[in-house]
């Protein structure tokens, strides 16, 4: 027979973006757990509202499935003495299985007999299983965690109740002070206590008590109520997912309606508004069919329409107070100009262990001139890049930044276009915060990119000599997500350049040095270059590269970023060619030998007076004519070193590599060491699978 089980965790309220990832979170849990313990079933049907965490198992099966097993003993030879008596050793084995020394069977194992006893495991019974779910609701994880009472349990938010049901019957489970029931609570104002009859009927007994349990049903209703206000009026409003996300984690009774606000505020920037309304206040807001805004905005209600005047009267209220706030300093904040927000940051400090805000700038304004000559910047973007640089911090102290954090960049791009700066300069200032998120959009203009990349750098460089690098999780100052930027950045705008001679030009500048802070940030260089890597690597598995070609490209020697993905690229495309696996084969026999030695650079002089056969010379004539131009992209690379097979299967063929003559046997090592280097420029083939 199969049955259905519910389970429900009441809370307090949760934060929104809990939520959905902690409801995910239970189901994860409980199929692992039902996997763990042998219980097959059909789905798991998630349920989740600010004030609880729900589950519905269909399909359970009456209990575990039974277990028959051969349990392996000691060998025959320690089992019985000389007498032929069971040994200690045999009647402990046997006790520990819960049988005898007349369940004992012998079997023959490799050529040896061994003690065997067949065992039989009758499976719980589900009932007694379920009760086990108390630990998986004990073990979740949380963002954010509470302790209340007296109580050492930490949780999202204090459990209230819970309700635990197979078909009809209550399963006993206990957390704290809570016992598991049958009675749930509804909306807490609209609702009351209600009785689940069964594990079936749960939906439809909280939607009698005001409550839509299922989040995609809510979600979907939210929407439609806001389509419909549109419509009605005509308007054209933005759904945006991760909002209307947000909202149906709010509300367990959605009802939504909108207000309005004065049109003097409609003055602002259209940043304002919507951070006002969306960010600040979970709104959405409207627009004409045009795209302008409109003093209008759609919220939702967690109940039914009852008084909802109020509730709108009390919503414009709030806005109203936020916009008048903005309006403020919107005003104020223009009347001063850029320079004197320039000077104020001279008493701001980027780090109390590093820099003023300031100086920082200054550094960043010698980054972006040594990168952007680097990267083919022409002349009047390098002016319009270096006047950014100057200035492109000092919207964070202006009032508005002040009170709406989010609007950094954003507003400095505003107030430097209103304050007559060129276009280019009001972009780049903008798009230096630039990716916000791992995934975020990238800057569309070389100006905004060479400043975005140079901020990055400079934030890097100089928390890493101050001995703040990032740790585990640790991460305050968000450098990986910087470090990830600067990647996505180069490989977006195909710059081509080394790591490591990048930032020893930036660290070396006179300039710099003059505004540098009194750290040492040569130290750190390699520690840097492995940081910014294991960023590429991140990008590549977020791309669903395979997973030995990531291995291998992160095992070279180059510290270019932009031929580190186009290896990347390269070895992708070939890997089903038909020679694929030949060429590599090929490749990594060198490798396989000279990894093992330890020449310097100035000893590798190959002597070809030693050379004993003509496929010794014909490798080193192949190998010299292809480092001429070594090195030029990463698909002629590859190609290069796979044109090599053919000679380095010949040369193994002829050639006795480990001689008994070592100045014979020594130029051998020289010679397949340049091939290793080359390959090692290139990836690490070792690490590649072939098939």
């Amino acid at each position: 027979m199969a049955h259905t089980f519910l389970l429900e965790i009441g809370l307090e309220e949760m934060p929104a973006h809990v939520v959905t990832p902690s409801i995910k979170q239970l189901v994860k849990r409980t199929k692992d757990y039902l996997k763990e313990q042998r219980i097959n079933f059909d789905s798991i049907k998630p349920f989740s509202t600010p004030r609880r965490l729900t589950i519905q198992i269909t399909g359970l099966s009456d209990k575990q499935t039974d277990i028959d097993e051969s349990v392996k003993g000691p060998s025959k030879k320690i089992a019985k003495d000389d007498d032929g008596n069971w040994s200690k050793a045999a009647i402990g084995f046997t006790k520990g299985q819960g049988a005898s020394t007349d369940d004992i069977t012998f079997k023959e194992v490799k050529g040896t007999e061994y003690v065997f006893v067949e065992k039989h495991i009758d499976g719980k019974p589900v009932s007694e299983v379920l009760m086990g779910m108390k630990d998986v609701i004990t073990s979740m994880t949380f963002p954010t965690l509470m302790k209340w009472n007296v109580y050492d349990l930490e949780f999202i938010r204090p459990i209230r109740w819970m309700v635990s049901l197979l078909d009809d019957e209550i399963i006993p489970i206990n957390i704290l002070d809570v016992t598991a029931s049958n009675i749930s609570r509804g909306h807490r104002f609209l609702g009351q206590d209600t009785k689940i009859v069964s594990a079936d009927n749960y939906e439809q007994a909280l939607y009698d008590q005001f409550v839509i349990v299922d989040a995609e049903k809510r979600k979907d209703l939210i929407k439609k109520q806001i389509e419909d206000i549109r419509d009605e009026n005509n308007w054209i409003i933005n759904i945006n997912a991760s909002l209307l996300e947000e909202v149906n984690n709010l509300v367990e009774w959605p009802t939504a309606f909108y207000g309005k606000f004065s049109e003097k505020y409609l003055e602002l920037p259209a940043e304002v508004l919507i951070t006002s309304m969306r960010d600040n206040q979970r709104f959405f807001y409207v627009e004409d069919k045009e795209h302008n805004i409109l003093p209008y905005f759609i919220s939702v209600r967690n109940g039914n329409d009852n008084y909802i005047e109020n509730v709108v009267s009390g919503n414009e209220k709030v806005l109203t107070a936020r916009l008048e706030d903005a309006m403020f300093f919107y005003k104020e904040d223009q009347s001063k100009d850029i320079d004197f927000y320039v000077n104020k940051l001279k008493k701001v400090s980027f780090h109390d262990k590093i820099s003023t805000m300031y100086e920082k700038m200054q550094r960043v304004s010698v980054i972006t001139q040594a990168l952007g000559k680097r990267v083919g910047l022409t002349d009047n973007e390098l002016s319009e890049v270096k006047r950014a640089s100057q200035i492109y911090k000092f919207d964070l102290v202006t009032g508005m930044v002040g009170e709406f954090s989010e609007l950094q960049g954003l507003m400095g791009e505003k107030y430097a276009l209103l304050n007559g700066e060129k276009p280019a300069v009001a972009t780049a200032i903008r798009e230096h915060y630039m990716p916000i998120s791992a995934n975020g959009n990238l800057p569309e203009t070389k100006v905004g990119s060479v400043l975005a990349v140079a901020d990055k750098f400079d934030s890097i460089l100089t928390f890493f000599a101050a001995g703040m690098i990032p740790s585990g999780s640790n991460d305050p100052y968000a450098l990986r997500r910087q470090a990830s930027g600067i990647v996505r950045i180069i490989e977006a705008e195909k710059w081509n350049f080394n790591l490591e001679d990048m930032m020893n030009l930036f660290i070396q500048d006179e300039e710099i040095a003059k505004v540098s802070p009194k750290l040492d940030q040569t130290k750190e260089i390699d520690d840097i270059v492995s940081f910014i890597k294991d960023r590429i690597i991140k990008v590549l598995k977020d791309n669903k590269l395979r997973h030995d070609i990531i291995d291998a490209i992160s095992g070279t020697n180059n510290h270019n970023i932009l031929f580190i993905f186009e290896v990347a690229k390269v070895l992708d495309q070939h890997k089903d060619d038909n020679e694929f696996k030949e060429s590599i084969e090929a490749l990594t026999r060198v490798l396989r030998i000279a990894e093992k030695q330890s020449f310097k650079d100035s000893d590798l002089n190959v002597d070809q007076s030693l050379f004993e056969n003509d496929s010794e010379k014909a490798l080193y004539n192949k190998v010299s004519e292809i480092n001429k131009y070594y090195d030029l992209s990463a698909k002629e690379d590859f190609d290069e070193l796979a044109s090599l097979k053919t000679a380095i299967n010949d040369y193994f063929d002829a050639t006795m590599v480990m001689s008994k003559n070592d100045d014979v046997k020594n130029n051998h090592l020289r010679q397949l060491t340049i091939i290793s280097n080359m390959i090692n420029w290139f990836a690490d083939l070792n690490k590649l699978i072939v098939k």
